[in-house]
């Protein structure tokens, strides 16, 4: 499971090093084998184990392709959907269309969601992140669906 927050950094080639931990990951699930694709919501790229992307494509096109939005989200996924490895130094080299379309500059941020990571712009995700806790903050019910959680 990919878990917590890393700040990283890229350098002028557009490389970037994983954190040891999603790292250990990666090399764990898929030789160091992943999936790099678009968000949908276009703020973050998807870092997937390439195990991992594997049936969540599988699903994506499964979809009708005469339905408009199911198509919008396969050509995005799967059509940014980019197979990386991992160098000897734990290092992926972004492609730079993916870069241009999470607005990656030099600093970013690495988020774990479970099985997947997002990586962010940094400036973006603190500027997204805030505003999510002040909206969050404003709510005074919650859906359903988060009722019964406890935390």
């Amino acid at each position: 499971m990919f878990r917590g927050a890393a700040k990283i950094t890229l350098d002028d080639k557009g490389r970037l090093v994983l954190p040891a931990r999603y790292r250990e990951r990666l090399l764990e699930r898929s030789k160091g084998q992943l999936i790099v694709t678009v968000d949908r919501d276009g703020d973050c790229l998807l870092l997937y184990p390439l195990t991992d992307w594997e049936p969540v494509e599988r699903k994506l096109m499964e979809l009708p392709s005469l339905h408009p939005q199911a198509r919008r989200l396969q050509r995005l996924m799967v059509g940014y959907a980019t197979e990386l490895s991992l160098d000897g130094h734990g290092r992926m080299l972004l492609p730079p269309e993916l870069r241009e379309f999470a607005h990656l500059e030099r600093r970013a941020v690495l988020i774990g969601q479970g099985a997947r990571c997002e990586l962010w712009d940094e400036p973006r995700w603190n500027e997204r992140r805030d505003l999510w806790l002040k909206s969050e903050a404003a709510m005074s019910e919650l859906p359903p669906e988060l009722g019964s959680l406890s935390l």
